[in-house]
């Protein structure tokens, strides 16, 4: 038996349409699993996943378009996901924006435009999907070392992140007597589209580049990787969680 093989279960990735949303899309749809994903102005990168999940092998991806920002974004993407699929098995909460300044230049509207989508879409779609869930169901949320350090023009960001990580913990303490695991995936720097809009992004990868013991950075695949172990019956004792996947970045002095 193939313990990490996914035939059979329900996966709702949001969004999709991004590097590291289009490969845990691919990772599971390799395995055997049916994949919703969500997507809202990305166009190429919506049929891009959608290439992805048929080249892996999977049955045409359920893409729906949504604005997690929008008053009832998260509820609408519950509805149609569980009205695809009947109900979803694996959720990983992967959509993520946010305002890049300094804390002292940051304003309410860049709180909760970060917020909104960072933290509270996950908090509303876990409540709105948790329901669905059978035992054994898996609820995931990307996060990220803001989540813990101070990183140059990342505050809020790093706050929403910091926040994800708390509702990990509770949803874990909530969720674990029914048979659902509620962990965090925390990726070193990987080199995504996300990440030229950092304008030191060149210095970023050197930096991390020189310190992974591992020789070099995480790819999308292995933050997809660390997913699929999540979502397999080998992960069921592990609860409450942020699972760091850096190449061993992040232990360095």
């Amino acid at each position: 038996m193939n313990e990490l093989d996914q035939s059979g279960r329900r996966v709702l990735v949001t969004g999709g349409s991004g590097d590291i949303g289009r490969a845990l899309c691919a990772a599971f749809a390799a395995r055997g699993a049916r994949v919703a994903f969500t997507w809202f102005t990305n166009h190429e990168g919506c049929e891009a996943t959608r290439q992805a999940v048929l080249a892996a092998g999977g049955p045409e991806p359920v893409a729906i378009r949504a604005n997690l920002r929008s008053k009832g974004g998260a509820a609408e993407v519950a509805e149609q996901a569980l009205a695809a699929l009947g109900a979803v098995d694996v959720f990983f909460n992967n959509a993520a924006s946010g305002v890049l300044k300094p804390a002292p230049e940051l304003t309410a509207k860049h709180w909760d435009w970060t917020m909104d989508i960072n933290a509270k879409a996950f908090l509303e779609l876990t409540n709105a999907l948790a329901p669905t869930m059978p035992a054994g169901g898996r609820i995931m949320a990307l996060t990220s070392a803001g989540a813990t350090r101070a990183i140059e023009n990342y505050a809020v960001i790093g706050a929403s992140k910091a926040a994800t990580e708390a509702l990990v913990r509770h949803f874990a303490q909530a969720l674990g007597p029914r048979g659902i695991t509620v962990n965090a995936v925390c990726p070193g720097v990987v080199d995504t589209g996300a990440l030229t809009h950092f304008p030191n992004r060149e210095q970023l990868l050197e930096v991390a580049r020189y310190r992974t013991p591992n020789g070099r950075i995480a790819t999308p695949a292995d933050v997809a990787d660390v997913a699929v172990l999540l979502a397999s019956p080998l992960a069921q004792m592990i609860q409450g969680q942020t699972v760091v996947v850096d190449g061993g970045y992040g232990v360095l002095a």
